[in-house]
Protein backbone atom coordinates (compact mmCIF):
# COMPACT_ATOMS: atom_id res chain seq x y z
CA UNK A 1 0.00 0.00 0.00
CA UNK A 2 1.29 3.16 -0.72
CA UNK A 3 2.62 5.99 1.56
CA UNK A 4 0.18 8.33 3.30
CA UNK A 5 0.91 11.33 4.29
CA UNK A 6 1.60 14.67 1.97
CA UNK A 7 3.86 17.92 3.00
CA UNK A 8 2.79 20.96 0.17
CA UNK A 9 3.73 24.07 0.99
CA UNK A 10 6.33 23.86 3.46
CA UNK A 11 9.81 22.80 3.88
CA UNK A 12 11.20 20.15 6.50
CA UNK A 13 6.93 19.28 7.09
CA UNK A 14 5.87 17.28 4.27
CA UNK A 15 2.07 16.99 3.01
CA UNK A 16 1.42 11.65 -1.96
CA UNK A 17 -1.24 10.61 -2.77
CA UNK A 18 -1.84 11.85 -1.22
CA UNK A 19 -0.44 12.82 -0.66
CA UNK A 20 -0.53 9.24 1.46
CA UNK A 21 0.27 6.27 3.74
CA UNK A 22 -2.35 4.81 4.22
CA UNK A 23 -2.77 0.89 5.93
CA UNK A 24 -5.80 -0.02 7.26
CA UNK A 25 -4.82 -0.12 11.52
CA UNK A 26 -5.99 -4.10 12.69
CA UNK A 27 -7.56 -2.58 15.85
CA UNK A 28 -10.23 0.45 16.18
CA UNK A 29 -11.22 2.93 13.17
CA UNK A 30 -11.60 6.36 13.59
CA UNK A 31 -14.62 8.05 12.96
CA UNK A 32 -16.02 8.07 9.18
CA UNK A 33 -18.48 10.34 7.11
CA UNK A 34 -21.77 11.08 7.84
CA UNK A 35 -23.82 8.08 8.03
CA UNK A 36 -26.28 9.51 5.57
CA UNK A 37 -23.46 9.08 3.06
CA UNK A 38 -23.08 5.24 3.57
CA UNK A 39 -25.79 4.21 1.02
CA UNK A 40 -24.28 4.49 -1.55
CA UNK A 41 -20.39 3.42 0.01
CA UNK A 42 -18.26 -0.08 -0.76
CA UNK A 43 -18.78 -2.75 1.43
CA UNK A 44 -14.98 -3.83 0.70
CA UNK A 45 -16.41 -5.96 -2.01
CA UNK A 46 -14.28 -6.48 -5.15
CA UNK A 47 -15.05 -4.79 -8.18
CA UNK A 48 -16.47 -6.20 -11.80
CA UNK A 49 -13.21 -6.39 -13.04
CA UNK A 50 -11.58 -8.33 -10.13
CA UNK A 51 -14.12 -10.71 -9.66
CA UNK A 52 -14.33 -11.18 -13.40
CA UNK A 53 -10.08 -11.94 -13.58
CA UNK A 54 -10.61 -14.35 -10.83
CA UNK A 55 -13.09 -16.21 -12.82
CA UNK A 56 -11.31 -16.20 -16.01
CA UNK A 57 -14.16 -14.62 -17.53
CA UNK A 58 -12.88 -11.09 -18.72
CA UNK A 59 -13.73 -10.45 -22.01
CA UNK A 60 -10.60 -10.19 -24.53
CA UNK A 61 -8.12 -10.97 -21.92
CA UNK A 62 -6.30 -13.25 -23.95
CA UNK A 63 -6.09 -10.26 -26.80
CA UNK A 64 -5.17 -7.65 -24.08
CA UNK A 65 -2.21 -5.62 -25.25
CA UNK A 66 0.64 -5.72 -22.48
CA UNK A 67 3.35 -3.32 -22.97
CA UNK A 68 6.00 -2.93 -20.43
CA UNK A 69 6.48 0.53 -19.58
CA UNK A 70 7.51 19.82 -0.30
CA UNK A 71 5.27 17.52 0.18
CA UNK A 72 5.90 14.16 1.52
CA UNK A 73 3.52 11.07 2.73
CA UNK A 74 4.16 8.54 5.48
CA UNK A 75 5.85 5.19 4.59
CA UNK A 76 2.76 2.40 4.26
CA UNK A 77 2.11 0.77 7.20
CA UNK A 78 2.56 -3.23 7.79
CA UNK A 79 -0.49 -4.50 6.36
CA UNK A 80 -0.61 -5.73 3.19
CA UNK A 81 -3.18 -5.21 0.07
CA UNK A 82 -6.32 -6.21 0.48
CA UNK A 83 -6.17 -9.26 -1.80
CA UNK A 84 -2.54 -10.81 -2.97
CA UNK A 85 -2.32 -9.76 -6.43
CA UNK A 86 -3.66 -11.17 -9.88
CA UNK A 87 -2.93 -11.60 -13.17
CA UNK A 88 -2.88 -8.33 -14.34
CA UNK A 89 -1.07 -6.58 -17.28
CA UNK A 90 2.46 -5.22 -16.63
CA UNK A 91 2.22 -1.61 -15.79
CA UNK A 92 1.46 0.86 -18.71
CA UNK A 93 -0.55 -2.17 -20.48
CA UNK A 94 -3.47 -0.96 -23.09
CA UNK A 95 -6.67 -3.17 -22.93
CA UNK A 96 -9.54 -4.15 -20.27
CA UNK A 97 -6.88 -5.20 -17.52
CA UNK A 98 -5.70 -1.68 -17.04
CA UNK A 99 -7.14 -0.82 -12.98
CA UNK A 100 -6.32 2.88 -13.33
CA UNK A 101 -7.31 4.07 -17.14
CA UNK A 102 -3.75 4.57 -18.75
CA UNK A 103 -2.48 7.15 -16.09
CA UNK A 104 1.16 6.69 -18.67
CA UNK A 105 -1.53 8.33 -21.37
CA UNK A 106 -3.13 11.21 -19.58
CA UNK A 107 -0.95 13.56 -21.17
CA UNK A 108 0.13 17.01 -19.40
CA UNK A 109 -1.80 19.82 -18.17
CA UNK A 110 -1.78 23.41 -17.72
CA UNK A 111 -1.25 24.77 -14.01
CA UNK A 112 -1.14 28.21 -12.92
CA UNK A 113 2.99 27.17 -12.21
CA UNK A 114 4.12 25.64 -15.32
CA UNK A 115 3.03 22.83 -18.18
CA UNK A 116 2.73 19.36 -15.49
CA UNK A 117 2.66 15.92 -16.77
CA UNK A 118 2.30 12.59 -15.10
CA UNK A 119 5.32 10.18 -16.05
CA UNK A 120 5.14 6.26 -15.18
CA UNK A 121 8.72 5.54 -13.60
CA UNK A 122 11.27 3.57 -15.13
CA UNK A 123 13.63 2.08 -12.65
CA UNK A 124 16.52 2.04 -14.48
CA UNK A 125 16.11 5.85 -15.69
CA UNK A 126 14.43 7.36 -12.34
CA UNK A 127 15.99 5.70 -9.38
CA UNK A 128 19.08 7.87 -8.78
CA UNK A 129 16.68 11.07 -8.66
CA UNK A 130 13.91 9.50 -6.73
CA UNK A 131 16.73 7.77 -4.17
CA UNK A 132 18.20 11.19 -4.02
CA UNK A 133 14.75 12.38 -2.52
CA UNK A 134 13.87 9.78 -0.18
CA UNK A 135 17.43 10.75 1.64
CA UNK A 136 15.89 14.36 1.95
CA UNK A 137 15.36 14.48 5.79
CA UNK A 138 12.06 16.51 5.64
CA UNK A 139 10.87 13.32 2.99
CA UNK A 140 12.65 10.49 4.94
CA UNK A 141 10.64 11.29 8.21
CA UNK A 142 7.71 10.53 6.49
CA UNK A 143 8.62 7.62 3.14
CA UNK A 144 11.03 5.73 5.61
CA UNK A 145 13.35 5.23 2.18
CA UNK A 146 16.31 6.50 3.45
CA UNK A 147 19.63 4.83 2.66
CA UNK A 148 20.81 2.94 -0.19
CA UNK A 149 18.92 2.76 -3.52
CA UNK A 150 17.81 -0.95 -3.09
CA UNK A 151 15.58 0.25 -0.97
CA UNK A 152 13.57 2.77 -3.32
CA UNK A 153 14.05 0.19 -5.73
CA UNK A 154 12.58 -2.64 -3.97
CA UNK A 155 9.49 0.17 -2.96
CA UNK A 156 9.04 0.94 -6.80
CA UNK A 157 9.14 -2.73 -7.93
CA UNK A 158 6.86 -4.14 -5.79
CA UNK A 159 4.13 -1.61 -7.57
CA UNK A 160 5.49 -2.14 -11.04
CA UNK A 161 5.34 -5.87 -10.76
CA UNK A 162 2.18 -6.13 -8.71
CA UNK A 163 -1.66 -5.88 -10.42
CA UNK A 164 -1.65 -2.23 -11.69
CA UNK A 165 -4.03 -0.70 -8.36
CA UNK A 166 -1.08 1.57 -7.59
CA UNK A 167 1.38 3.43 -10.36
CA UNK A 168 4.43 4.94 -9.52
CA UNK A 169 5.15 8.50 -11.72
CA UNK A 170 7.61 11.43 -11.58
CA UNK A 171 6.06 14.79 -11.77
CA UNK A 172 7.46 17.05 -14.64
CA UNK A 173 6.92 20.71 -14.19
CA UNK A 174 8.08 22.32 -17.84
CA UNK A 175 9.92 18.95 -18.35
CA UNK A 176 11.88 19.17 -14.83
CA UNK A 177 11.23 15.97 -12.62
CA UNK A 178 10.54 17.75 -9.21
CA UNK A 179 8.09 15.56 -7.84
CA UNK A 180 6.94 11.79 -6.95
CA UNK A 181 3.68 10.55 -6.79
CA UNK A 182 1.48 7.50 -6.70
CA UNK A 183 -1.89 7.01 -8.51
CA UNK A 184 -4.06 4.21 -6.55
CA UNK A 185 -6.84 2.53 -6.03
CA UNK A 186 -7.91 3.70 -2.86
CA UNK A 187 -11.02 1.09 -2.92
CA UNK A 188 -8.43 -1.73 -3.29
CA UNK A 189 -6.15 -0.60 -0.76
CA UNK A 190 -5.94 -1.60 3.08
CA UNK A 191 -7.07 2.15 3.49
CA UNK A 192 -10.75 1.47 2.13
CA UNK A 193 -10.94 -0.39 5.71
CA UNK A 194 -11.17 2.78 7.55
CA UNK A 195 -13.72 4.79 5.69
CA UNK A 196 -16.82 4.14 3.59
CA UNK A 197 -14.98 3.65 0.41
CA UNK A 198 -16.71 3.90 -2.84
CA UNK A 199 -16.11 1.67 -6.42
CA UNK A 200 -13.20 3.31 -8.04
CA UNK A 201 -11.83 5.86 -5.14
CA UNK A 202 -8.66 6.93 -6.50
CA UNK A 203 -5.75 8.30 -4.08
CA UNK A 204 -2.59 9.96 -4.99
CA UNK A 205 0.59 10.29 -2.73
CA UNK A 206 3.14 12.75 -3.49
CA UNK A 207 6.72 14.15 -2.36
CA UNK A 208 8.16 17.60 -3.69
CA UNK A 209 11.93 16.32 -4.35
CA UNK A 210 13.80 20.31 -4.33
CA UNK A 211 13.64 21.99 -1.30
CA UNK A 212 13.68 25.27 -3.37
CA UNK A 213 10.35 24.09 -5.22
CA UNK A 214 8.76 23.41 -1.33
CA UNK A 215 6.77 26.49 0.46
CA UNK A 216 5.97 28.53 -2.40
CA UNK A 217 2.68 27.15 -3.44
CA UNK A 218 3.39 24.20 -5.42
CA UNK A 219 1.74 21.98 -3.96
CA UNK A 220 -1.91 23.18 -3.82
CA UNK A 221 -1.66 23.96 -7.36
CA UNK A 222 -0.34 20.33 -8.40
CA UNK A 223 -2.90 18.22 -6.19
CA UNK A 224 -5.68 20.34 -7.48
CA UNK A 225 -4.27 19.75 -11.16
CA UNK A 226 -3.84 16.07 -10.46
CA UNK A 227 -7.20 15.83 -8.79
CA UNK A 228 -8.69 17.17 -11.93
CA UNK A 229 -6.79 14.67 -14.08
CA UNK A 230 -8.17 11.66 -12.20
CA UNK A 231 -11.65 12.82 -12.40
CA UNK A 232 -11.12 13.63 -16.36
CA UNK A 233 -9.72 10.61 -17.59
CA UNK A 234 -11.85 8.01 -14.93
CA UNK A 235 -15.06 8.59 -15.98
CA UNK A 236 -16.03 5.33 -13.12
CA UNK A 237 -14.28 7.86 -9.60
CA UNK A 238 -16.57 10.32 -8.16
CA UNK A 239 -13.81 10.80 -5.79
CA UNK A 240 -10.38 11.71 -5.46
CA UNK A 241 -9.04 11.04 -1.74
CA UNK A 242 -5.55 11.38 1.04
CA UNK A 243 -5.04 11.14 4.31
CA UNK A 244 -2.46 13.40 5.53
CA UNK A 245 -1.39 13.25 9.06
CA UNK A 246 -4.31 14.57 11.48
CA UNK A 247 -1.31 17.05 13.06
CA UNK A 248 0.39 18.60 9.35
CA UNK A 249 -1.47 21.10 9.23
CA UNK A 250 0.04 22.70 6.27
CA UNK A 251 -0.32 19.44 4.50
CA UNK A 252 -4.09 19.82 5.30
CA UNK A 253 -4.14 23.41 4.07
CA UNK A 254 -2.77 22.71 1.33
CA UNK A 255 -5.66 20.30 0.16
CA UNK A 256 -8.31 22.52 1.14
CA UNK A 257 -6.84 24.93 -1.13
CA UNK A 258 -6.85 22.33 -4.09
CA UNK A 259 -10.32 21.65 -3.64
CA UNK A 260 -10.51 18.90 -1.31
CA UNK A 261 -12.88 18.95 1.60
CA UNK A 262 -12.20 16.89 5.31
CA UNK A 263 -14.20 14.42 5.18
CA UNK A 264 -13.49 12.41 8.91
CA UNK A 265 -10.43 11.37 11.11
CA UNK A 266 -9.15 7.91 10.69
CA UNK A 267 -6.86 5.77 12.68
CA UNK A 268 -3.91 4.24 10.47
CA UNK A 269 -0.95 1.90 11.33
CA UNK A 270 1.34 4.60 11.99
CA UNK A 271 -1.25 8.08 12.76
CA UNK A 272 -4.59 9.22 13.07
CA UNK A 273 -5.07 10.65 9.90
CA UNK A 274 -7.37 13.91 8.36
CA UNK A 275 -9.16 11.87 5.37
CA UNK A 276 -9.67 14.31 2.93
CA UNK A 277 -11.66 14.10 -0.40
CA UNK A 278 -11.82 16.27 -3.92
CA UNK A 279 -15.30 15.33 -5.12
CA UNK A 280 -16.57 15.21 -8.60
CA UNK A 281 -19.61 16.94 -7.96
CA UNK A 282 -17.93 19.68 -5.93
CA UNK A 283 -15.19 20.21 -8.35
CA UNK A 284 -16.48 23.28 -10.17
CA UNK A 285 -17.27 24.88 -6.73
CA UNK A 286 -14.18 24.67 -4.29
Amino acid sequence: MPPTDASADTGAVPVHPGCSGPAGHPGRSGPTEDIRDCEDTLDLRLPGELLALIAGTVPGADEADAQGPGLAHDRPGPLGPLDPPGPFSPPGALGPLDLLDQVGAWGPTKTPVGLFHLVPVHVERDLPVISGWMNDPGVAAFWQLAGSRAQTEDHLRAQLAGDGRSVPCLGMLDGTPMSYWEIYRADLDPLARHYPARPHDTGVHLLVGDVADRGRGLGSALLRAVADLVLDHRPACARVVAEPDLHNTPSVAAFLNAGFRYGSEVDLPAKRAALMIRDRSLRHLM
